[in-house]
């Protein structure tokens, strides 16, 4: 943050010989300049973190607000899902705008992310990847509608790096949320999962 040259202390000696008699500030008053430029700066920084701190308030406080908790609370009463996989235009009725159930698809793989709302809710930071692939977003850390794709997203033109970020954001969605199924690349039949392989793999998670 650049000075504004409120708190800048004056060397040039005065025109009119004043309290210096000689032209030369006394060092007292020097003092009390350099003191009150300091405070000045404090208290402007003050104020600023303020402002954020607010600005943050206004923006995802609500979210704790009677709406924010009954969604919560809605989203958490939900069954767990069986496990199927995904179209693109399927992933995309669980944003948790249309549907409570909040889905997003990293890497191929499709997570079911409802009890992280407060993050990929509506409100959330993150809610641009509800009910989308967030696979490129989470690669360039991008947050806007830049890193979303309409068609399906083979990833094929991400460095090494990026989708090595991509693997890494899969693995943490893996120890942290229900996997649920697949993403399916266009015409691909989905496939049909038993019970048991359902119940044995969130036995697995879990």
């Amino acid at each position: 943050m650049a000075d504004d040259g409120d708190g800048k202390l004056r060397t040039e000696g005065s025109s009119d010989g004043g309290l210096g008699g000689a032209g030369e500030a006394p060092a007292g008053a020097a003092a009390a300049v350099v003191g009150g430029g300091e405070m000045l700066l404090n208290v402007g920084l003050l104020a600023l973190a303020l402002l954020a701190a607010y600005r943050l308030y206004l923006r995802w406080g609500t979210r704790s607000g009677p709406g924010g908790a009954a969604r919560q609370s809605q989203a958490a009463a939900l069954p767990r899902m069986k496990r199927r996989d995904f179209s693109l235009e399927q992933l995309r009725e669980f944003d948790g705008a249309r549907n409570p159930r909040i889905l997003l698809a990293v890497n191929g793989k499709v997570f079911d992310v409802t009890k992280g709302s407060k993050f990929y809710g509506p409100e959330g930071p993150y809610g641009i990847f509800a009910g989308r692939d967030a696979s490129r977003g989470l690669a360039t850390f991008c947050l806007d509608k830049d890193a979303l794709r309409d068609e399906y997203d083979d990833l094929s033109d991400l460095n090494a790096v990026q989708m090595e970020s991509v693997r890494e954001w899969e693995m943490q969605f893996k120890e942290k949320y229900d996997y649920v199924g697949r993403l399916l690349k266009p015409g691909e039949e989905p496939s049909e999962y038993t019970d048991e392989e359902d119940t044995k793999d969130h036995t697995k998670q879990e």
